[in-house]
């Protein structure tokens, strides 16, 4: 099932989700919502306080459906390790219409669960680092826009005040 997805200034986005004390059918279901959720979007991650549920759960797949192995899904995951430095440009399914760029890690290990409880550690680089770092930002109740500074983050939460009084937010 396609589940709404928040957008910015919506309290569950600003709160630190919960950890999943054990993979249920419910965490199952919501992972497969989620799944469906990013691909519907399209976007290449996802994580569950977007779609309104405060747990540590969170999917990602920078190849959007095209490569069969590129889905990971991610329970309680932590990072190891993260090192070096990227700038890039990001967007955000919570925050549609806006992009700016945000520093991030170059490289980053992390482990958590699996959907079926098993534990489990990638590491990654570019894109895919990129995305575990901006996914675990919302299971810390931290958006994109969160982590700009100056003129770049004023203007943005302006136009978001400004398109919510219009109600297009």
């Amino acid at each position: 099932m396609i589940r709404p997805i928040l957008r910015y200034g919506e309290a569950t986005l600003h709160e630190k989700a919960r950890p999943v004390e054990a993979v249920t059918a419910e965490v199952e279901r919501l992972i497969d919502d989620m799944i469906e959720t990013m691909y519907a979007a399209p976007g290449v991650g996802l994580a569950a306080p977007q779609v309104g549920v405060a747990l540590r759960v969170f999917v990602a797949d920078i190849s959007v459906g095209r490569d069969p192995n590129g889905l990971i899904v991610m329970v309680n995951p932590q990072f190891l390790e993260l090192e070096g430095m990227q700038l890039e440009e990001e967007g955000c399914l919570s925050v549609p219409g806006f992009n700016a760029t945000v520093v991030r890690a170059s490289k980053v290990i992390i482990k958590g669960l699996d959907r079926s409880g098993a534990e489990q550690q990638h590491e990654a680089t570019g894109l895919l680092a990129r995305a575990y770092q901006h996914e675990m930002d919302h299971l810390d109740g931290t958006v994109f826009v969160d982590r700009l500074r100056g003129i770049k983050r004023d203007l943005i939460v302006r136009k978001i005040r400004k398109l919510t009084r219009a109600g297009k937010w």
